[in-house]
């Protein structure tokens, strides 16, 4: 007979799925890797195959077959119903005898803090924040892109690029560096160059993502219009972060901010600089840091916190996870 586990958490992101096997004294007794989960690309059935090779190696590894409890961050869970959704679909593989599936930025968020209170904004491929109180109360957005009011992330960030660099060339818009730096990255000599590639597909849509470290070098450099966009960005950041704590009631006392995701978390001086002065004009008492622990730790401490554990159990997971181990 296999070890009981007390937890299978899953963090599950556009580009890679982490998986652990996490016992009820908080041993890590398995985990594992799989590639990304995007349900609106290949489905919710082949979406959640992808998560269940990854489940099928850690519960071999941990000797288990089911757990008590399923705590699934999924990307593309943006809204309420999609996380019923895909909370269905998980709980009809049997691995648990509860799951609940929550959107990936929420695992951002309690991996950074020690209790389920306070906000956390992410931006990597896209931008979404959400916050929580140990009541249950939580904030959200939809997060959808566009259509749900975004602006940001890596996409955002890259198209918007483009586009002032385009008008530039073409005479249509001001000067940018954005010009020559944007096409130079794919070895091209012109914007006219790079906007054929990507419409003709010799340049495939994905690889526009590329561009952001580009425009942060550019806008590093004192590139007017590339810094305009990084202040722009610093501007979504600390108005979801704002708008969340209002709603939970939390802009009068001391707050975390937990800033993630693969932009955020790269320390860019002129974005990080200016989220932080926007945050103390807005929200004084909030406090704002990077979180740099793995995110499926959040998924373990939310399943933890659906359990019931004792303190020293939660301490045990960070360690591990966190180095103290």
């Amino acid at each position: 007979m296999g070890v009981r586990a007390g937890v299978l958490a899953i963090d599950a992101g556009n580009s890679k799925t982490d998986v652990a096997v996490v016992a009820p004294d908080g041993r890590v007794l398995a985990e594992a890797r799989a590639g990304g989960f995007r349900p609106p690309v290949v489905g919710v059935r082949q979406a959640v195959d992808t998560l269940a090779g990854a489940v099928d190696r850690a519960f071999a590894e941990a000797g288990v077959t089911a757990v008590d409890h399923v705590s699934a961050c999924l990307a593309n869970a943006d809204l309420p119903v999609e996380e019923r959704q895909l909370a269905a679909a998980l709980h009809a593989r049997a691995w648990g005898a509860s799951t609940e599936v929550r959107n990936d930025t929420f695992a951002i968020l309690r991996a950074g803090v020690a209790e389920p209170r306070g906000v956390a904004v992410v931006c990597g491929a896209g931008i979404n924040c959400v916050g929580m109180r140990p009541d249950g109360r939580i904030a959200r957005f939809p997060a959808i892109g566009r259509l749900s009011g975004d602006w940001g992330g890596g996409g955002g960030l890259a198209e918007e690029a483009i586009w002032h660099a385009a008008r530039a060339e073409d005479g249509r818009g001001g000067p940018t560096v954005l010009a020559r730096a944007l096409p130079a990255h794919f070895g091209l000599d012109s914007m006219y160059a790079l906007i054929e590639a990507f419409h003709l597909g010799h340049l495939g849509q994905e690889r526009r993502h590329e561009l952001t470290p580009v425009l942060f070098a550019t806008a590093a450099a004192g590139d007017p219009v590339a810094r305009a966009l990084v202040d722009r960005l610093a501007e979504e950041v600390a108005a979801m972060a704002g708008v969340a704590l209002s709603r939970l009631e939390l802009l009068d006392e001391e707050a975390p901010v937990l800033l993630g995701g693969s932009i955020l978390a790269a320390r860019h001086p002129q974005l990080d600089d200016r989220i932080r002065e926007l945050l103390a004009e807005r929200a004084p008492k909030s406090v704002p840091r990077v979180v740099t622990a793995s995110p499926v730790l959040g998924a373990v401490l939310l399943g933890l916190d659906h359990v019931g554990v004792p303190e020293e159990v939660h301490a045990r997971v960070r360690a591990h996870y966190e180095g103290g181990n």
